[in-house]
């Protein structure tokens, strides 16, 4: 038995294998070339080859015997065709070796790929990772991938292939025939570049029925997924495999045993995903007229507050920035601008809103974006409303993002009778409104009118105007001498902040002695 074993072959250092010369060679392209400068270079009967790199190892070796072992004939299936193939490839097991050769099975066997089942195609690809460097340069990775690709558009909305933006049909183009699903493939997904912004928005509520299955996989694969559909690093813009690689680091860190302080291997996946982040929020927000507050509520993980406030401001900057601030972006700018409004009243009541998070939803759009400050000053009186401990001169500052020019007439009354307010604050939005007040309490006759299209206004509403003109005057001149009290205070204590305060506006005594505004 053992003069019949003629050759000895090493195995990455693992394993050695005692075959016949003969029927190994006779299929191994590779195998006999090297026997054959070894005789030419020693005359000794008794070969030795020693491999150091052969694709999975001993594993895929034994295979390989199996074939050669058994006229050339082995069963192959999903689990075994990617390692077959391989190790093919790198042993020259061709056609001009020997005729319906392991290379040509596999092939044969890889061609109905996108006929597999989906559970097939994964497990094809998770058996890739032993030998992913054999895989990625024989072309055979992409092509899994690829088969990979085409049974999630096959079996996902009808929207779905308008997040695959930048897969080019030329990547596609050089193993694939007319005819074949490949072709097809890469038409739907050219096409799919002129995306409008309904499309991009449905793509993001797909159902993502393939996440989990794809989180098995390694993270170089992973890779090599996002570069078949030229999505990787600061390209990436494709919608739903940014949220699915968010899932996939997310699950890697809570289950995965990797030590990210000596390896850097998700480091890769992590830039492309801020990329795609970015990507997604400059879409999103490009288009954030057409959101509601609903859309709006994301919750947030930051400093305990309830809704992710940051996101939104984000967002408000992108629409912004794409939208600009000329005439005809005017009316989106304010549909937003309502929609801020009230996403600020929503969020208000938030103990853990700070009044900086507050100001930075406030005044991320530009004053055009608001006809009427109306929503601005019930959204800063539901916050002090919910947080009655906001000190004195925190209140001045959180009123400092009204307009008050831009404030209703009743706004501005019941902005001086809030005592939430700070005088001063109320002052300056009733001077803002004494401009508005007319000097008659009735209506002159416009020149282009005859006597009898005179429109006087009736007694009642006359009395009405001047009454109600009469209290903000009152309201006017109260507040000045708040002022003037205190300006003294001013003088006399560096700590007026503190004695106002209390003195003023906690002190229940000198609360109800106080002048009512109005």
């Amino acid at each position: 038995m053992t003069n019949s074993c003629d050759l000895q072959i090493k195995i990455n250092g693992q394993q050695i294998f005692l075959l016949k010369e003969k029927i190994i060679s006779k299929y191994c392209g590779k195998v006999k070339k090297i026997l054959n400068h070894q005789k030419r270079r020693c005359h000794v009967k008794e070969m030795g080859i020693r491999v150091n790199d052969f694709p999975g190892g001993s594993d895929g070796f034994e295979l390989v015997s199996r074939f050669c072992y058994n006229n050339g004939k082995i069963p192959i299936d999903v689990s075994n065709v990617s390692l077959l193939h391989c190790c093919a490839i790198y042993l020259g097991m061709t056609e001009e070796v020997f005729d319906n050769n392991l290379l040509q099975q596999t092939q044969t066997f890889l061609e109905g790929i996108h006929y597999w089942k989906w559970n097939d195609i994964v497990l094809s690809l998770v058996s890739c990772e032993m030998f992913y460097e054999y895989a990625d340069c024989y072309g055979l990775l992409e092509k899994i991938i690829h088969a990979v690709l085409i049974k999630i558009v096959q079996n996902s909305d009808a929207n779905l292939n308008t997040s695959f933006t930048s897969l080019s049909s030329s990547s596609l183009s050089s193993s694939s025939t007319p005819s074949s699903p490949e072709s097809n493939y890469a038409k739907r997904f050219s096409s799919s570049t002129q995306t409008t912004s309904e499309k991009a928005k449905s793509s993001l509520t797909s159902k993502a029925w393939w996440f989990e299955d794809l989180e098995t996989l390694p993270p170089k694969i992973i890779e090599k997924l996002f570069r078949c559909i030229e999505s990787y690093k600061d390209d990436n813009n494709s919608l739903i495999f940014t949220r699915f690689l968010l899932q996939y680091l997310k699950t890697a860190t809570q289950t995965r045993n990797t030590d990210y302080r000596n390896s850097s291997e998700y480091a890769a996946l992590a830039e492309t995903a801020a990329y795609g982040v970015i990507f997604v929020e400059r879409l999103i927000g490009g288009m954030l007229e057409q959101a509601t507050l609903d859309d709006l509520l994301v919750s947030g993980q930051d400093m305990g507050i309830y809704y992710d406030v940051n996101l939104v401001i984000r967002l408000v900057r992108q629409f912004v920035g794409t939208n600009g601030y000329d005439g005809m972006c005017l009316q989106k700018m304010k549909r937003v601008g309502r929609l801020i409004d009230k996403y600020l009243r929503e969020i208000s009541p938030d103990q853990n809103l700070k009044i900086s998070k507050f100001l930075g939803v406030a005044e991320c759009l530009p004053d055009t974006a608001r006809d009427c400050f109306d929503g601005i000053y019930r959204a800063i009186d539901i916050y002090l409303e919910s947080h009655p401990n906001v000190p004195f001169e925190e209140r001045s500052r959180l009123c400092k993002c009204l307009n008050y020019s831009k404030l209703s007439f009743g706004a501005s009354k019941d902005l001086a009778k809030n005592p939430r307010i700070p005088p001063t604050v109320a002052m300056q939005a009733l001077i803002s409104q004494q401009t508005k007040i007319p000097t008659t309490n009735f209506v002159t006759e416009s020149p282009r009118k005859s006597h009898s299209q005179i429109v006087l206004y009736n007694q009642g509403s006359i009395d009405s105007f001047s009454q109600e003109k009469k209290h903000m005057k009152l309201n006017l001149e109260t507040l000045k001498c708040k002022t003037v009290e205190v300006e003294k205070l001013e003088e006399m204590n560096g700590q007026v902040s503190n004695m106002f305060s209390r003195n003023v506006l906690l002190t229940p005594a000198r609360a109800r002695a106080s002048p009512r505004y109005c």
